[in-house]
């Protein structure tokens, strides 16, 4: 990361996540509010990587908004700008999977993206 206006971090996603996001069709990812993402900030870029490998995208920040749980976050953001292959229920519960209800606790961050071309 640098340290001006503009920075990147690196994020891993899963393959079916990072799939949405190359193809522009999923513009909100979310995130647990960890300490690490704290001065995430509208026009920074998010590299986002497949796990063990060197495929990655790349994104703009355009929006990050707090929300108490999965569940608020899902119906403020809209289920389909999430991942539009799933319903909602099916989403809260990939989501919860990834992250237990220890993580939940600490809030959810909804960024909006736009994929750079």
């Amino acid at each position: 990361m640098t340290d001006a206006a503009g920075r990147i971090h690196e994020l891993n996603l899963y393959r079916q996540y990072f799939a949405l996001v190359a193809a522009g069709t999923r513009t909100i990812e979310v995130r647990v509010k960890y300490s690490y993402l704290a001065d995430l900030a509208v026009g920074d870029c998010i590299r986002f990587r497949i796990k063990g490998t060197d495929e990655t995208c790349e994104v703009k920040v355009k929006r990050v908004t707090e929300y108490p749980g999965f569940e608020a976050l899902l119906d403020g953001e809209g289920p389909t700008n999430v991942n539009p292959t799933a319903s909602r229920d099916e989403q809260l519960t990939n989501i919860r999977a990834i992250y237990p209800s220890e993580k939940e606790a600490l809030g959810a961050s909804a960024i909006r993206i736009g994929l750079i071309s």
